[in-house]
């Protein structure tokens, strides 16, 4: 048994158009797959991220956060500048603190080492409840209390 088999010659000119229009077919789908990506993306809702600091729920909406990597104690940082409200990710758990002026976050983030300024500035033991959230969380937790129950004032 005897096969042959044809090869066909295919000018250059052709060889060069068809290569062009595979280039220009992909780009095409290219631009419609980004095109559709991008739409998806504006159509997604926006859902801001919401953190648990003790039994409350805090929505970061409003906070710029930062993951730290430079850091052995600290690793996570966000940062409400108009509530000043400090929260810090330390050991996988959140703190927040209150009042906190935004000249001591910007020396936190640029401290060399950012675990011990922290801990000698900033951390109730070593700043006595300084930066402590009480008053305002204590009407924050009353309030949520009420908003549960249904009670309206008057």
């Amino acid at each position: 048994m005897t096969y042959h088999i044809r090869v066909f010659h295919v000018p250059d000119e052709l060889a060069v158009s068809a290569r062009q229009h595979v280039h220009v077919e992909l780009e095409v789908i290219v631009v419609r797959a980004l095109a559709i990506l991008l739409a998806q993306l504006v159509a997604a809702p926006l859902v801001s991220e919401t953190i648990e600091i003790g039994e409350r729920h805090v929505d970061l909406g409003t906070f710029e956060c930062r993951d730290i990597t430079r850091s052995t104690v600290l690793q996570r940082v966000c940062y409400d500048r108009a509530q000043q409200d400090l929260i810090v990710g330390i050991s996988g758990r959140y703190d927040r603190y209150c009042s906190v002026p935004a000249a001591a976050v910007e020396r936190l983030l640029g401290a060399l080492s950012m675990g011990q300024f922290f801990n000698q500035n900033i951390r109730r033991e070593a700043t006595g409840e300084r930066f402590g959230c009480r008053a305002r969380e204590r009407l924050s937790l009353g309030q949520s209390v009420f908003e549960r129950s249904g009670y309206r004032f008057a």
